[in-house]
């Protein structure tokens, strides 16, 4: 028997349509160390979705029953997951590597921030499956900073090779978190306080009319738990050449420097470091 502590605020699905949350950046960053330590561990999640992330105080990834090695090279017939969050080359039948992990984390960050569940309006079947190969994402919220779409947009790249590390991921959300908390008016501190506006006003109008898990009407083929998929004859994986059209920005809206995200990458962090943003995180919390 195993005895685990007992979420109880559910998954990460159930959290962002009944709660309004305006620290995302910290709980994005919880995540993102929770699959640093299965990465370092040199394991693969191989089934990361809002409904394998639990909340209890802080984010915890679940469900490693799929978790292996991250050099098993065994050949299977198919593959399992969620068809939303499976990278194009895992669909294809590729091997399950660390940087499929990272795909499904974007299409988790993407969720997350503009609350809306991925492709739950299409069956979940073969054509869906071309179509993420050959580029289909989910609709990014307009509202969402445009610093934090290009590191979705990042994450799920179509060539592995050109997503970010778990270690990354961790660094960069950590250390915007740490921006957003300086309260001085900076680029991230000021497009989340936008953001965050736009959330608020959207959960109360959602609360003001019904709860939002209940109105959301999903398709009767659109599937969440994970089963065993075995798509044929995909297309190479590439992306899409209007993935710019995910999202539209008003034309007043702030604008961070192109270079933030490749600044951000390039910061070698110490071990020190990262211990005192663990730390700050605690602190947060409590």
């Amino acid at each position: 028997m195993m005895v685990l502590k007992y979420c109880e605020d559910g998954n990460l699905r159930n959290f962002y349509l009944n709660n309004f949350d305006n620290i995302k950046l910290r709980r994005l960053s919880n995540i993102a160390d929770g699959l640093l330590s299965v990465h370092n561990a040199e394991k693969v999640h191989k089934d990361l979705h809002s409904g394998n992330i639990l909340y209890s105080g802080i984010m915890h990834i679940s469900d490693l029953g799929m978790c292996q090695p991250a050099n098993n090279k065994d050949k299977k017939e198919g593959v399992y997951g969620v068809l939303p969050y499976m990278a194009p080359e895992i669909l294809r039948g590729y091997q399950y590597t660390k940087a499929a992990d990272i795909y499904s984390f974007g299409i988790v960050m993407n969720e997350y921030l503009s609350e809306e569940i991925p492709f739950n309006d299409i069956p979940h079947d073969h054509i869906l499956a071309i179509k993420i190969c050959k580029g289909l994402r989910p609709k990014i919220s307009e509202d969402i900073p445009k610093f934090l779409v290009d590191l979705i947009i990042k994450c799920w790249d179509a060539k592995a090779e050109n997503r970010p590390s778990a270690k990354e991921l961790y660094q960069i959300l950590s250390k915007w978190h740490e921006e957003y908390m300086k309260f001085n008016n900076n680029e991230i501190h000021s497009q989340m306080r936008e953001y965050n506006r736009e959330i608020s006003e959207k959960s109360l109008k959602n609360r003001s009319n019904e709860n939002k898990s209940e109105s959301i009407k999903t398709h009767p083929q659109a599937i969440y738990t994970s089963r065993l998929l075995n798509f044929k004859n995909l297309p190479e994986p590439v992306n899409s050449s209007d993935l710019s059209s995910f999202q539209v920005n008003s034309d007043d809206a702030p604008s961070v420097p192109e270079n933030i995200i490749s600044e951000c990458f390039d910061v070698q962090f110490s071990e020190l470091d990262l211990n005192e943003i663990n730390q700050d995180n605690l602190n947060d919390e409590s």
